[in-house]
């Protein structure tokens, strides 16, 4: 087993491949300079060849970049058995490296190509030598290389035979259609490597059984050299290995190093998710919005007694902290958690009221989050000014032909400031007058990264609406959601990021109380 792993990343070309996904050549290029800048892979994979004039366009972009940054020879574009015209399409877009699409199967050679063995090995060469002649480096393909083992052992065996003796770089075994399990996977790299010893190979996995990560291990501990991954396990059908649990499953589980920065992880799920339009699962492992997320109190309490329900995929290292859900599952320490983040200290039967509440709502499958609790809190016991900005009143004007216009009043600690402004839309000049508010008071405002809308199935015009926004902290870039709740779909909104201010209003007072403790005991 190799003690470095190499990661090539084919979340924009095989990624792409996932229905209704399409990347724009802006969005190819900001997700091309994330995974070799900020996320550390090795290599990327960016499209395939002759696709497309428009893709042509921004292959050759993208490679600009690249070359002018020395990760020429770490971007890499699928191309075919076709002599010249895949080799020459890579080189008029400023690639060097070629993966080439070679039959793995005889199935796939007989029936897609309608050759021989031979006669495929005589066009594979001829498209090798000439891209040698082009000074590429050559990595090939064998599509279907599972089925072929599994299926025409003696055919695949004949074609590693030809295949070592030519000018081969790299080695791609593909489980094209998904249809191994870790043992198959272990046996069959074991084999080719047995055979021929020499050989580097990368093990590209797919996800049909939920066994990519999984096959990918097995693959590394038998002697692969490296996996090919996709943010979010994005790809054809049920969609490619995933980069955040394969990387993160190598560094626990094999003790393998790999270049990959961890704390990057996060924010390139949330940059594809944006861009893909495809959104992950909840409890989609490292990067889910739900996985560091503890719903049990018994699992709160055992957090609050050494850590005794962290396992050690913990949050903090992939730029992400741990939350503590409230629901009827919920206990004390669940509470107890979620306002000592916010600041806030409750005598203990005053808890218990609040878990009651939270209770009673997650019956009702209301939502609850830590930023709900001042607003719970004031409601229930009144008197404790813990509410500190509010929209006091805002009106929204929505005409066709004219941009809407937001007038708002925002209550801010003791003062009342107003603000008029327009927007693409009723939230975003709602918005829009925040942000001159914020101007006046030096108020924080997050950065939205995501907004939902949830409504119930079969909902009515007058169903409540579910407003979830995601944001990013301007104080340390931790992501956290509010929830807003309203009849009216811009009003829930604004309730979610009212809650969104009360949350920064907080954490500020508590920085500047410990920063004053500090700069008292530095004296």
């Amino acid at each position: 087993m190799h003690k470095y792993i190499e990661i090539m990343d084919t979340t924009l070309r095989d990624g792409e491949q996932t229905d209704g996904v399409s990347y724009s050549t802006f969005e190819k290029l900001q997700i091309a300079k994330f995974l070799l800048d900020k996320l550390k892979v090795d290599r990327i994979e960016i499209a395939s060849a002759r696709v497309s004039r428009g893709e042509f366009e921004t292959v050759k972009e993208i490679f600009q970049w690249a070359n002018e940054k020395g990760y020429g020879d770490r971007v890499e574009i699928l191309g075919f058995v076709d002599y010249k015209a895949s080799v020459d399409w890579i080189e008029s877009a400023g690639g060097c490296v070629i993966n080439l699409l070679t039959k793995g199967s005889k199935k796939h050679c007989e029936y897609q190509l309608g050759k021989t063995l031979k006669e495929h090995l005589q066009d594979i060469e001829k498209t090798i030598q000439y891209a040698k002649d082009r000074h590429f480096i050559v990595h090939v393909y064998l599509e279907d290389w599972s089925g072929g083992f599994l299926y025409s052992k003696d055919y695949l065996k004949e074609m590693l035979k030809n295949l070592v003796q030519m000018p081969i770089d790299r080695f791609m075994f593909p489980d094209t259609l998904g249809i191994l399990e870790p043992d198959e996977v272990k046996e069959g790299i074991s084999w080719a490597l047995d055979l021929f010893p020499d050989i580097e190979i990368d093990f590209h996995g797919h996800n049909d059984y939920d066994l990519a990560t999984a096959n990918c291990l097995a693959a590394i501990k038998a002697g692969a050299k490296g996996v090919h991954v996709a943010v979010n396990g994005m790809g054809e059908r049920a969609g490619n290995a995933p980069l955040e649990a394969v990387v993160t499953a190598l560094h626990d589980k094999l003790k393998v190093k790999t270049s990959i920065n961890e704390k990057a992880i996060t924010d390139a799920s949330r940059l594809v998710e944006t861009f893909s339009r495809k959104r992950i699962a909840a409890n989609h492992p490292i990067v889910g919005q739900d996985v560091f997320t503890q719903t049990a109190g018994i699992h709160a309490d055992g957090d609050k007694k050494h850590n005794l329900y962290a396992n050690p995929i913990l949050p903090e290292r992939f730029g992400r902290q741990r939350y503590y859900s409230l629901g009827k599952l919920a206990g004390r320490a669940s509470i107890s958690n979620n306002l000592k983040m916010l600041g806030i200290e409750l005598p203990p039967d005053k808890e218990q009221k609040l878990l009651e509440r939270i209770k009673e709502l997650g019956e009702k499958k209301a939502t609850v989050t830590i930023d709900d609790l001042p607003f719970l809190i004031e409601d229930l016991f009144g008197g404790i000014q813990v509410i500190y900005i509010r929209v006091k009143d805002l009106e929204i004007i929505t005409r066709l032909n004219a941009n809407p216009v937001a007038k708002l009043t925002l209550t801010y600690v003791e003062d009342d400031y107003s603000e008029e402004a327009s927007g693409d839309g009723g939230y975003d000049a709602f918005m829009n007058a925040l942000r001159k508010i914020a101007e006046k008071t030096k108020m924080y405002i997050a950065e939205l990264v995501d907004y939902e809308v949830r409504i119930p199935p079969g909902g009515k015009t007058d169903a409540l609406v579910e407003t979830i926004i995601t944001w990013r902290s301007p104080f340390d870039g931790t992501i956290f959601r509010t929830v807003g709740v309203d009849s009216d779909q811009i009003l829930a909104a604004v309730k979610a990021t009212e809650k969104m201010l009360n949350r920064l209003y907080l954490i500020s007072i508590n920085k500047n109380s410990e920063a004053l403790i500090h700069n008292k005991n530095s004296m």
